[in-house]
């Protein structure tokens, strides 16, 4: 196969197939319905054969004007070494335009991205595993459709871009718990149906006490089922997650091009991501 022999397309419904042939070759743990979900709310690119055959893909997920995430990167092994990643890179950097973009990389993939412009910002941590049922975290309860707003500002506040499609995605496909105060909405956890089981995130709270107990919410109302937490190492909840139960599995590079960085001691934190490829 040569790299003249590959196309690269906008990726469509039709690619669907193909990709998720990908994903699984790479050992991720993507359904169809999650390259579903990440294309609802993504533009992408597809690498096809003459045959029609899928060998490459990648995603630009767009949070606004401002942000993006580039994500669901993957070449196949019959391809690599030829430049394909390159190319799929560029499609994705002309998709995204002057946006601020961010990326979890690989290993593999980090002197391609460095090249590119991106930087390395943090280290991203997966965590899975099934736990038992825990106590009930006080002050945590499911959202209703009025905290939606509320929602949606402290996931700006926290993550410094605009997710309000991808939140309603969540919403649709999974449920939402929300720490109450007063009457106010101080923090907020998502889980939803993801990979082997459910992902809890995004988690947005003030600290990791709060984080925790909302993490906890949805732990105890899934005991013992297959969970999935993917969080940053500077947010002090590895060790809790580990004295529950949960494996550290992997994870990535956090990477964003210059300028992307996130607002200086902002208020509210990220403990948890939607999932690697959403942030």
């Amino acid at each position: 196969m040569h790299a003249s022999q590959i196309d690269l397309v906008a990726f469509g419904p039709e690619h669907l197939e193909g990709a998720v042939a990908l994903s699984r070759q790479a050992g991720w743990p993507h359904r169809p319905e999650d390259w579903q979900t990440a294309l609802a709310v993504s533009r992408g690119i597809a690498a096809v054969t003459d045959e029609r055959h899928v060998v490459g893909t990648a995603l630009v997920t767009p949070y606004g004007t401002d942000c993006a995430t580039i994500n669901m990167v993957i070449v196949d092994e019959v391809a690599r070494g030829r430049g394909l990643g390159r190319r799929l890179m560029q499609a994705a950097l002309d998709i995204a335009g002057e946006r601020r973009l961010r990326l979890v990389a690989t290993a593999d993939g980090l002197p391609l991205y460095e090249k590119l412009g991106f930087q390395p910002v943090g280290t991203i941590l997966q965590y899975q595993g099934k736990i038992p049922a825990l106590a009930a975290p006080s002050g945590i309860e499911h959202a209703c459709d009025a905290d939606f707003e509320a929602v949606i500002a402290l996931d700006r506040a926290a993550f410094g871009a605009d997710r309000q499609a991808l939140l309603k995605h969540i919403a649709e496909a999974g449920q939402f718990a929300v720490l109450r105060r007063a009457g106010r909405v101080e923090g907020f956890a998502a889980l939803r149906a993801f990979g082997r089981g459910d992902v809890i995130g995004p988690v947005v709270a003030e600290n990791w006490q709060d984080a925790c107990s909302l993490i906890s919410f949805f732990i105890r109302s899934r005991p013992g089922a297959f969970l999935r937490i993917d969080t940053t190492a500077d947010t002090q909840l590895a060790p809790w997650l580990e004295s529950l139960g949960f494996a550290h599995v992997g994870g990535g590079i956090a990477m964003r091009t210059r300028g992307a960085e996130a607002p200086a001691r902002p208020h509210y934190k990220i403990y948890a991501l939607a999932n690697q490829a959403f942030g």
